[in-house]
């Protein structure tokens, strides 16, 4: 089979196995098991807390000891039996615990694929920057796809959801180990430090204002995506308890109406190259964030009636609000770094954002939202999203005055040559 092709397999099946369920555990967790908002803060944390320790680790152990592709397959096959027996666990505690240990195995093969991917293309002489980014929206289609799936086949509030993604992550697991063989590296030195094998060098990066600056904007934006991800199709599916909306298209397809941010996401990527050049790294910055406030916004004043527009439009700038900032914020990291520490430093990025970012972003809100609107079990969406639209323009505010940063058309001509 065509290497792009199979590696369109694995991008694809990558991410099916997690949109099968991340956009619908919240419907599981409140309707199906009647949860607090509290303790599903604390289940979806788990997707942040593996993302702190566990690509690093992983990434070692595929540069020192094991083919990179027989260690994604394990774990895809470990995880997708710890999603096997999720169904069987009664209690948030024993939940918290065994998604956790899903998570411990899938988090690392996100970057894994990655590194998987640029290893098979660059052995068999592919242009990487030409030729990866077709195979990683197959990835966002996988997503959108196994969304679809859970959604028309009755799963989205039930433990079918999650044997829907352990066939997935099996299969793909199994998949693997018929890749290319991507043998260890060995690029770290024998005489290197623990800090240096651990990637801990990049930490000095916080002594530097404006890089700090950014990490910490990092981790506030990284919350804000969590929000729509924990709990975007529970608001959609709680219209259910109005009479006039209960039988509405948004309430029966309501993982469909989600998918259009994914679809979004794949269009504004191909926006963000003519963005970047026009406007510079902070303005892009910047528009992604004031994304997030439309995004919340529209959903506060949304129905599935005469606000139906507004569900649609905060779907559609998701887009805007998710790849603008990742895609320019990686590119900040790879103009303001040295070489020496940029792959540590972009992992960095990445656990700023999917990992102290989900931490926060996952018990602040389920805190808030318990303590605040919730009455007799009936949650004031209205308020909840105006809350967090609120939270994302002080970001957008603070984010304009205090990040200094001037566009210079010459950084971003060295990043692509």
């Amino acid at each position: 089979m065509n290497i792009k092709i199979r590696l369109t397999l694995m991008s694809f099946l990558q991410f099916f196995v997690w949109g099968a369920w991340l956009i619908t555990v919240g419907n599981y967790c409140f309707e199906t098991k009647h949860w607090s908002f509290d303790e599903f803060g604390a289940i979806f944390s788990t997707l942040g807390i593996s993302s702190i320790f566990m690509p690093a680790l992983t990434g070692i152990i595929a540069d020192k000891w094991i083919n990179a592709e027989r260690l994604y397959g394990i774990l895809h096959i470990l995880g997708g039996l710890m999603l096997c027996c999720i169904p069987f666990v009664t209690t948030p505690t024993s939940f918290f615990w065994v998604i956790f240990a899903a998570m411990i195995c899938y988090m690392p093969t996100i970057s894994l694929s990655n590194s998987i991917a640029y290893t098979i293309l660059k052995t068999h002489s592919f242009d990487v920057i030409k030729v990866f980014p077709p195979i990683r929206v197959w990835g966002t289609i996988g997503f959108i796809a196994a969304m679809w799936t859970t959604n028309l086949s009755g799963s989205k509030a039930s433990a079918g959801m999650f044997y829907i993604s352990a066939i997935a992550a099996i299969t793909l697991g199994i998949y693997s180990f018929f890749l290319p063989k991507c043998p260890p590296q060995k690029l770290i030195s024998k005489d290197a430090t623990l800090s240096q094998k651990l990637g801990l060098d990049a930490f000095k990066l916080f002594g530097t204002y404006k890089i700090a600056l950014f990490f910490i904007f990092s981790m506030f934006l990284g919350a804000a995506l969590q929000l729509t991800n924990m709990y975007g199709d529970t608001f959609l599916s709680d219209f259910k308890t109005i009479p006039e909306y209960a039988d509405s298209f948004v309430v029966k397809y309501s993982t469909i109406i989600m998918s259009i941010s994914q679809i979004s996401e794949t269009l504004f990527i191909l926006a963000i190259p003519f963005f970047l050049k026009r406007f510079g790294i902070k303005q892009v910055m910047l528009f992604s964030m004031l994304a997030w406030v439309l995004r919340f916004g529209f959903f506060a004043y949304g129905d599935p009636s005469g606000g139906l527009w507004m569900i649609i439009m905060s779907c559609v700038v998701y887009g805007m609000a998710f790849d603008f900032f990742n895609i320019s914020g990686s590119l900040f990291i790879e103009t303001s770094t040295d070489s020496k520490i940029r792959s540590s430093a972009q992992g960095l990025f990445m656990m700023m954002t999917n990992g102290f970012g989900a931490i926060f972003g996952s018990y602040a809100s389920g805190w808030i939202i318990n303590k605040y609107f919730v009455s007799d079990g009936i949650k004031d969406w209205h308020t909840i999203w105006l809350s967090f639209a609120i939270y994302a323009l002080v970001i957008s505010i603070a984010f304009a005055i205090l990040f200094k940063h001037k566009h210079n058309p010459k950084e971003l001509e060295s990043v692509s040559h």
